[in-house]
């Protein structure tokens, strides 16, 4: 259930760039998410690896026959910081209360 919710959360990001460039987010987002998913269980399709969104033209696309080469280190980097920011924040077990008495007297 976690591993769907956080998979759920990355795809936030192609679907929010989609919306914004007017296009229908839903159909593009499900057609790279196939992409993707028959570039792993398809050997013969491992091209589909490289599968982005072209937003300007509305379509999936092979960014890398595109000429969109992206450093990957740096979104493996800002990933785990992310991940590792919401595992703290969910570590926390402590409840901040207020005390409505002593907030009134100040």
């Amino acid at each position: 259930l976690a591993i769907a919710e956080f998979a759920d959360a990355l795809l936030v990001i192609p679907k929010t760039l989609a919306v914004n460039a007017a296009k229908d987010a839903s159909e593009l987002v499900a057609r790279l998410r196939a992409h993707h998913n028959t570039s792993q269980t398809d050997v013969a399709q491992t091209d589909l690896r490289f599968s982005g969104l072209d937003l300007l033209q509305g379509k999936v696309r092979n960014n890398l026959v595109a000429g969109v080469v992206e450093p990957a280190i740096s979104k493996i980097k800002s990933l785990r910081f992310a991940t590792e920011a919401a595992i703290t924040i969910l570590r926390i077990d402590d409840m901040i209360r207020l005390n409505p008495k002593e907030s009134q007297d100040q």
